[in-house]
């Protein structure tokens, strides 16, 4: 199962550079990085991500985190993933420009529906 976590250009450019990542200020201020399954992902973008441009998502394959990724009760207690180790670029499946529509919505690419 995939899942995806959002960063900002420069997040996405210093996981890049780095090779890991502890994540975005959210992430490090919490202990983990935090993630969405596709379900979760439009309300996590609207929520957090509300009118910024320049975003990348990443897809990440849940199984291969082993057991420092744990499912936990957030928003309305609902479980989402969170990841309790930093985010490695070799466990990046893939990333995809994350772009605001003129609706001020972001359009998640067709991978993800």
């Amino acid at each position: 199962m995939l899942i995806y976590k959002i960063l900002r250009a420069d997040e996405w450019a210093a996981l890049e550079a780095a090779g890991e990542t502890a994540g975005a200020p959210i992430d490090v201020a919490d202990g983990f990085v935090h993630f969405s399954t596709a379900e979760q992902a439009a309300v996590t973008a609207a929520k957090h991500f509300a009118g910024l441009d320049g975003l990348k998502i990443l897809a990440v394959e849940a199984e291969a985190l082993g057991p420092a990724l744990r499912w936990e009760p957030s928003r309305g207690g609902a479980l989402f993933p969170h990841l309790y180790a930093p985010l490695r670029l070799s466990d990046v499946v893939w990333a995809r420009d994350l772009p605001l529509g003129a609706d001020g919505t972001h359009r998640f690419p067709p991978e993800m529906t």
